[in-house]
This record gives structure tokens, sequence and C-alpha cells, in this order.
């Protein structure tokens, strides 16, 4: 507890918000009963109000209700993106490190290759050849976290690598396999877990600029980016249709981030 007390309140509120994203993802239905995706329910275009608190979108559709379900698809993709960006990354830094020579060779030219490449081409290029779709759009965007993943795997595998304990497991009768597998991959693994929670809302971000452009979920789905693109037409006059789907992004991703940050400060301390 007294550790707790000395834990800043920016940490609290992003911890909160982010609590609350996962709820519209996991349960939407507690906080939106609504169909977020049946038009002619109310009457369109109208202002936030008690009863629809983000107003309603073009065809009529409560602007909450499809915010709130959009957290599954938008946040999910996230998952999906990070876990592609990671699972790659980490195995493809991994075996760099660990092989050198040639492998490594081999492994960093692909991925200058990739950090050569504009984020959001890549991505793009990636959905070309596997199609439209929330997965497909997560996979891309995975894809574009590859490179990173793998230079921070391979940095952190080479000083591993260099440890007292990897010697002495090479000493006791270890096989190269045993020794990756059972100490050097679980020893290097931190630094990659920390940088998937910081990836974990720029893909929120890569994600919704996918589904603004109309690379991402197909309509009706109610997908962040997609919704803020339904709504920039009418930004002269229902300023609600983009402001506050983009404020919900903004929050959720600053919050994600800030919790990110502290989260990596913590060593066997408390947050300062």
């Amino acid at each position: 507890m007294r550790k707790l007390a000395h834990i800043r309140p920016g940490v609290w509120l992003s911890g909160i918000v982010v609590l609350v994203a996962v709820a519209w993802a996991v349960v939407p239905g507690l906080f939106a009963s609504g169909d977020p995706t049946e038009s002619g329910t109310t009457a369109p275009l109208l202002a936030p109000s008690g009863e629809h608190w983000f107003g309603t979108d073009p065809v009529g559709r409560d602007l909450y209700t499809r915010v709130v379900w959009g957290a599954r698809h938008s946040l999910s993709g996230a998952l999906v993106a990070v876990a592609v960006g990671m699972v790659v990354g980490t195995l493809l830094g991994l075996l760099a490190g660990s092989f050198r020579g040639r492998v490594d060779a081999v492994i960093m030219r692909v991925v200058d290759v990739l950090l050569s490449i504009p984020a959001l081409l890549l991505s793009l290029s990636v959905i070309i050849l596997l199609g439209y779709g929330t997965v497909n759009a997560a996979v891309a965007v995975g894809v574009t976290n590859v490179a990173m993943f793998a230079r921070l795997a391979r940095s952190e595998v080479l000083g591993v690598a260099s440890s007292d304990f990897v010697e002495a497991a090479y000493g006791s009768g270890g096989t190269a396999w045993s020794v990756l597998w059972r100490h050097i991959l679980p020893n290097s693994l931190t630094p990659v877990l920390a940088l998937a929670a910081l990836q974990f809302g720029s893909a929120i971000l890569q994600l919704s600029t996918l589904g603004f452009l109309g690379y991402g979920a197909p309509p009706p789905t109610p997908e962040w980016g997609l919704i803020i693109s339904e709504g920039r037409d009418f930004i002269a006059t229902s300023w609600w249709l983009t402001v506050l789907p983009g404020l919900a992004i903004v929050l959720v991703v600053l919050a994600t981030n800030h919790l990110s940050q502290a989260l990596r400060r913590i060593d066997g301390k408390v947050l300062r």
C-alpha cells in the first residue's frame, strides 16, 4: 500500500482510461446497448445531448455506441499487430544474434530494407497483397514493427550470449538450441516486452489511419478510423462526428503510452 501511494496521479488516470477502453472492447454491451450498425433508428446528425452523448451520424446511428463497439476492432487489431511484430521480430533477432556470421548479415540486411520503407507505404503494400479487412490491416501494421523488434532482440541476445551463466551452460554440456531457448531467449525478453507495450498505442494510431483511408474494416463496421472517415464530409456543420471519436483515440493512445513508459521504470522500485 505504501508503494501504491507513491504512484503519480497521471499513472492512475492512464490506467483508468486503459481499463475503460479494454472494458469497451471486452463487454461493449454493458456500456452501449444499441446496435452500432443499424441505421435509421434516430434522426441523423443530432448534436451531443443527454440522450445521445456523442450525437448521431449521417444515417441516424448513435455515435457513442459506435465508438464503444469500435474499441473491440481497434484494440484487438492493435493486439494482433503487436503480436505479429514481436514474435517475428524476436525470432529474427534471436537467430541473428545467436548464429551471427552470414545468418546475421542476411537478416540484418532484410531489417535495413524494412526500416528504409516508410511505415504507411509498407503497410499499404502488405494490405494490397493480403486484401482489405481488420485482420489483414493488423498483420500489415505488424510487418512494419518487425524491424524494430528484430534490432532490439538482436542487441539483447548479443549481450546475454556473452554472459558468464551462458558460458557455464555450454560448459555443463548444453547444446546450442537448449542454451538458446532455456537461457538466452528468456533473459532477452524484458526489453522486448517493454517495447511491445509502447508499440501498442502506435499500432492503434496506424490501424486508425488505415481505417480512415479505407483500407481497414469495411462499412458499416464500427472501427475508429472508419468512424472518423465517415464524418469528415460534415466537419464544418457537425463537428462531433470527427472530434469526439478522434478525442477517444487520442486519450487511449496517450494513456497507453504513458502507462507503458511508467511500467518500464519499474525495476523493483516504486514509480517516481
